[in-house]
């Protein structure tokens, strides 16, 4: 499976993994509310219909993690590939305690790609990452939950308290208590600062 919001991204690693004869694309999602329902549509055998997801992190509506999240409660045997832009070691972190089985950078090569997808199906777990792992002294945003971290990523990315809760499916006063508290964590008063310590930690692109 393919869950990517860029048609040009799922085109260009379809065309690339029909090369390959051991692998084969079973469907092409823009937004992890599709690839829910074709999920859905298959049970109960989700998990035999599909071996491997190679998902995004940043889409319309429900964000990757979210479906990440949902994937590895409801159908544990389809294993996740996360494949994103965003491959700060706080991000890889995140996906991995989400139950992630893999995780490549978008800047990697496409052979990395390949090579990490036949990991994967093989049981693995492969991180192809652009950063080093984390240091035993790590930064404060490696504390959030994933909830947290999902709101500290739309809030980054200009997102008001309305629109975030929409994206992420719960009301705006929950996204407030839970931007409150993410602030507290990263000992931040404001947008502003959050912002800045987002450039400071390279987080999500900022």
């Amino acid at each position: 499976m393919l869950v990517d919001d860029h048609a040009v991204v799922r085109t260009g690693c379809r065309r690339l993994m029909e090369l390959e004869p051991d692998l084969r694309v079973v469907g092409e999602f823009g937004d992890a509310d599709s690839a829910l329902d074709w999920l859905q549509a298959q049970a109960p055998q989700a998990g035999a219909a599909a071996e491997v997801m190679v998902l995004d992190l940043s889409m319309p509506g429900r964000s990757g993690l979210d479906l990440l999240r949902r994937v590895a409660l409801r159908w544990p045997s389809l294993r996740v590939l996360m494949f994103t832009m965003h491959d700060s070691s706080a991000m890889i972190q995140q996906t991995l305690a989400a139950g992630a089985h893999g995780f490549v950078a978008k800047s990697r090569s496409p052979d990395e790609l390949i090579a990490a997808i036949r990991q994967v199906m093989r049981g693995r777990v492969v991180v192809s990452d652009a950063e080093p792992a984390l240091p035993q002294d790590a930064p404060a945003h490696t504390q959030l939950s994933a909830r947290e971290f999902d709101v500290m990523r739309l809030l980054v990315e200009g997102e008001s308290l309305d629109e975030i809760g929409q994206r992420l499916c719960i009301s705006p006063k929950t996204v407030a208590n839970l931007q409150t508290l993410l602030r507290r964590k990263l000992g931040v008063n404001n947008n502003v600062e959050l912002l800045r310590y987002a450039q400071m930690h390279r987080l999500f692109g900022a």
